[in-house]
C-alpha cells in the first residue's frame, strides 16, 4: 500500500524523482515498471505493472456503453520504468493533460499513486474540505 504526500519537482525533460521510500517497495513489486494514465480528476495515475494488469483486464470487460471512459483510461495508458536513479519521465501528451509544471504533488493513495501539479492539488485539496462530507465516510472513525 502507497500513502503519504510527496512534494516534488519536475525537471526541465519531464522527469521527477520517485520518493527513496517509494524506491525499494517498487522495485520489489513491479521492477520499477508502472503505467502512467489520466485520471478523471484531472490529476495522472502512477500505476505499478501488477495493479495495472488486474485494472486493464476489468476495464476490457465494460459494456458499449462506458466505450469512451475505456477509451479515455486505455488510450492514454503509457509504460514507464525507473531509471537507475529512480527517476520516471512523463510524456509530453499526459504532462499536458494534467497541466504539470515544475512543482508536484505525489500521493500514495491505496495500489497506486495519483500525480498533480502542486498548484491544481492544493485547490482541489480546498474544494474538498470545502464540501459536505460523502455519506459513506460519515460513519467512519477517524
Amino acid at each position: 500500500m502507497f500513502t503519504g504526500p510527496s512534494a516534488l519537482a519536475m525537471d526541465a525533460k519531464g522527469r521527477l524523482a520517485m520518493p527513496t521510500r517509494h524506491r525499494e517497495p517498487l522495485q520489489a513489486l513491479c521492477g520499477g515498471r508502472l503505467t502512467l494514465t489520466k485520471h478523471p480528476s484531472g490529476c495522472l495515475m502512477l500505476i505499478p505493472e501488477p495493479t495495472w494488469q488486474a485494472m486493464l483486464e476489468e476495464l476490457l470487460k465494460l459494456p458499449m456503453e462506458a466505450a469512451g471512459w475505456r477509451r479515455f483510461l486505455l488510450g492514454s495508458a503509457q509504460e514507464a520504468e525507473m531509471d537507475g536513479a529512480g527517476r520516471l519521465l512523463i510524456a509530453p501528451e499526459l504532462r499536458t493533460f494534467a497541466k504539470l509544471q515544475r512543482d508536484l504533488m505525489l500521493m500514495g493513495v491505496g495500489r497506486h499513486f495519483e500525480l498533480w501539479d502542486a498548484a491544481t492539488y492544493a485547490l482541489d485539496e480546498a474544494k474538498t474540505m470545502d464540501s459536505p462530507m460523502p455519506d459513506s465516510l460519515k460513519s467512519f472513525v477517524f
